[in-house]
């Protein structure tokens, strides 16, 4: 079932369709070249906006929770592609220990690490679950609303103190699907003869999306010269201001003049294509996630002026995590509607391979905010059985596969600049 869609695919947009679907043979190779030279992150999910005249990723997520959105169709290529990336790491792989995040209470995540527990299986893993909690100090059964069981297990270090895993089970590869937001936990530290999946620096105690969409600019110079685009209409121009502090006000100076210099950009290329629209920029945690510390901003006044209860939630992300650095991100609207309400992509990938996505819908926001937030919905992308083959016959802008295709194309551009990231960040670059 592909969701009813109602975009405005005007000019500029229609002709990027064009271009990359005339530009597929080269757009293949150039991909598989890359990841010759570069290691894809172990999993990753990719925010992505359709304007109608761009179409950019927003945030790319190295920890990805929400696999039980993906629809049942594409758990076959999610399985596959599993077995591609253990195969990388340990080929002879029997156990694979999946660390979760800390909150067991979200039965929807909790969904998410039993989906991920069945696709592993499936590639012939023992997957087992282990807590990061002090709290769990023995096996803890949690029941979800389908009636099936969790068990969450106390994490061990061996005897040797080089390897971790739980009582009477030594996984050759461990998977986090916890994105240390409240730090790197020791017990993970130092570990020897074990694949940690993804790096303990791919968390955001280290993790900055500076860093990420800085290497996104480098993969999308590369892809427009390639298909000769103008590289804006894929990339999302954004800033950086460091040492601030929204409670005790310092830094707004900064925020301000940086937000005023993205606007004035931004409204430079509205004019050079004739976009009607109002540009206005996203203002958000330069580490953390889960849609918290973010505002949308049209004018550089705004910042300057936030009341108290802007500041509260400005200042503090996931886990407590204080907000020091921010990032000011060219704000991407989105022209994707299921029924009324707003709607924007967002595309799961294991290993290389897109596996499928969904949309996260939500009625109560404008095409100018942020949707990850409370009163989200999800519609699975069914991707059409055929996310890979586009239609090259279909009139630019009237086919699913061929969108489908798109995104398929700009999510894989942010999980090469993730992979470049990595490298970038990485504090023992001689594994690479």
């Amino acid at each position: 079932m592909v969701p009813h869609l109602v975009t405005a695919l005007n000019g500029p947009l229609l002709d990027l369709e064009k271009k990359i679907l005339a530009a597929t043979p080269a757009i293949e190779r150039w991909f598989r070249l890359e990841w010759q030279e570069h290691t894809p992150p172990f999993y990753c999910s990719v925010d992505l906006r359709n304007a109608g005249f761009k179409l950019a990723p927003v945030d790319t997520n190295l920890f990805p929770g929400g696999f039980n959105n993906l629809s049942a169709e594409m758990l076959p290529l999610a399985v596959q592609a599993a077995m591609a990336a253990i195969e990388k790491y340990c080929p002879d792989a029997k156990n694979l220990l999946l660390i979760p995040e800390r909150h067991t209470r979200n039965t929807f995540y909790l969904q998410n690490v039993a989906r991920l527990i069945q696709i592993f299986r499936q590639t012939g893993l023992n997957v087992r679950l282990g807590s990061l909690s002090d709290e769990v100090k023995e096996p803890t059964n949690i029941d979800l609303p389908d009636g099936s069981t969790l068990t969450l297990e106390p994490l061990e270090r061996s005897a040797n103190g080089r390897r971790v895993g739980l009582k009477n089970f030594d996984p050759c590869t461990v998977l986090l699907n916890n994105d240390l937001s409240s730090g790197i936990p020791s017990v993970l530290e130092g570990l020897h003869e074990q694949n940690l999946l993804p790096p303990l620096h791919a968390g955001w105690a280290v993790r900055r999306k500076t860093n990420h969409f800085a290497a996104y600019d480098e993969v999308v110079k590369k892809f427009a010269k390639l298909i000769d685009v103008d590289g804006w209409m894929l990339n999302p121009y954004f800033s950086r201001c460091g040492e601030i502090n929204f409670q005790e006000r310092t830094g707004e100076e900064c925020l301000a003049s940086n937000v005023d210099t993205l606007l004035a950009k931004i409204r430079k290329k509205y004019k050079e294509y004739g976009i009607k629209e109002t540009p206005f920029v996203i203002v958000k945690a330069d580490a953390g996630t889960y849609g918290m510390g973010i505002m949308t901003v049209k004018d550089a006044s705004e910042v300057k002026d936030l009341n108290r209860k802007q500041r509260n939630k400005m200042s503090v992300v996931k886990e407590g995590l204080e907000v020091s650095d921010v990032i000011i991100q060219e704000g991407v609207h989105t022209f994707e509607h299921i029924n009324d309400a707003v709607a924007e992509p967002v595309v799961y990938m294991i290993d290389r391979y897109v596996v499928g996505g969904f949309y996260r819908v939500h009625a109560e926001r404008g095409v100018d905010e942020n949707l990850n937030s409370p009163g989200a919905h999800f519609v699975p992308l069914a991707f059409a059985q055929q996310h890979a083959l586009p239609d090259l016959q279909a009139k630019p802008g009237t086919a699913p596969p061929n969108r489908f295709y798109m995104y398929g194309v700009v999510a894989r551009m942010a999980l090469l600049a993730a992979s470049l990231e990595l490298e970038k960040t990485d504090p023992n670059p001689e594994v690479y």
